[in-house]
């Protein structure tokens, strides 16, 4: 494995487009839950605690640019065997390998019960854990490019579920928002906390920035995709806040989605089940590139074929899901693996970035060319 990747010229894309890798990659069922996780620990101040984790999203992605830039065209399991060596690098990449992969099963198994919950309660979860798996195979097989438009197309079709916003903000009562700032720091910086594994999706440059043609301007599209999610997450959370009672909040476990059932459009009696349908194309993009790092990295650090990868990975995914049969198991899942995110995507990185720094220093010292 060598350090730097070379990719065929085909593959590679245009730097814009990694504004809509990054918002796609962070904006996924998380979100539908988020404001009551925040208000839990935050209270009526759980949106600064959104915009305080935007604003650090912000600079672990800055670190995260400049580390690479150190380097010509590096991925993360390129860093790794830089810093590491052979055989060390490979326990960083196992690791990473598999957090991805969970990843990918905690996101689908969330919407597969948001499904269930809300329009088909008595399908298995291996039925749609297996169509959800072949879209998602199918698309990954399609190579990165495909990944990429898959993320293009995501955000521009399921756009227009910003919009429905507008009706819950005519019935918010901003009384719910004041005070500001009675919540103490910890209470803030533990819905900081809370939303780091909603946040996360910014790290996924560490895999495709050798596949961007201007690598200069992907600091500056990746920004704004990570500034667009925070302001996203923000007025969610404010309208959630405003909309709901302080009880409705803490016991509604989807807010954004409640928020649906007020519209009215004519001929159509539950707007929700065209929301939570349109969610496939949200957290789409999420699954696929959060699946690809994965198989990217069995084919980069084993030298194993992509595509073997991604059908053993997709059985993997389809086994476990009938591991798991109830709510309260899923929710342990869920918090270890955020637990596990805050870690690999938040603190490791601006590690290993100085890790990076101190070698290249030290290469410059010796005389090596760098």
């Amino acid at each position: 494995m060598d350090i730097n990747v070379k990719p065929k010229e085909r593959l590679m894309f245009n730097a814009f487009l990694i504004m809509f890798i990054l918002h796609t990659a962070q904006t996924g069922v998380g979100i539908a839950g988020l404001p009551r996780i925040i208000y839990m620990e935050a209270n009526r101040d759980a949106w600064i605690s959104i915009l305080l984790a935007g604003t650090l999203v912000s600079f672990v992605l800055f670190i995260m640019v400049k580390m690479l830039e150190t380097y010509d065209s590096p991925d993360l399991y390129g860093i790794h065997l830089d810093i590491y060596g052979k055989w060390f690098s490979k326990g960083f990449n196992i690791l990473y390998i598999g957090y991805y992969l969970s990843v990918t099963y905690v996101i689908l198994m969330n919407y597969i019960e948001m499904v269930q919950a809300w329009i088909f309660p008595k399908m298995p979860t291996w039925l749609l854990m297996g169509l959800l798996i072949f879209l998602m195979v199918y698309c990954v097989l399609g190579g990165i490019r495909v990944v990429v438009g898959i993320a293009f197309l995501g955000l521009i079709l399921a756009f227009w579920l910003v919009f429905m916003i507008y009706t819950p903000i005519k019935y918010m009562d901003f009384n719910h928002l004041q005070p500001v700032l009675t919540s103490s720091p910890k209470e803030i910086m533990m819905g900081i906390y809370k939303s780091s594994f909603t946040l996360i999706g910014f790290e996924l440059i560490l895999f495709v920035y050798p596949y961007i043609k201007d690598k200069k301007k992907a600091l500056k599209f990746g920004l704004i995709g990570a500034g667009y999610s925070c302001f996203l997450f923000t007025v969610v959370t404010v309208v959630s806040i405003g909309f709901f009672s302080e009880d409705a909040l803490l016991k509604t476990i989807w807010p954004v989605l409640s928020m649906f059932k007020i519209l009215r459009i004519p001929n159509l009696e539950r707007f929700e089940f065209i929301a939570v349908s349109f969610w496939m194309l949200v957290i789409l993009p999420n699954i696929c590139l959060y699946f690809w790092a994965a198989s990217r990295g069995m084919k980069r650090v084993f030298n194993v074929s992509q595509k073997k990868s991604i059908y053993l990975f997709a059985i993997l995914l389809w086994i476990l899901s009938l591991c798991v049969q109830d709510r309260l198991t899923m929710n342990t899942i869920t918090d270890k693996v955020g637990t596990s995110s805050f870690i690999l995507s938040f603190i490791y990185p601006c590690f290993l970035f100085i890790l990076v720094k101190l070698k290249f220093i030290a290469k410059k010292e010796k005389g090596v060319n760098v």
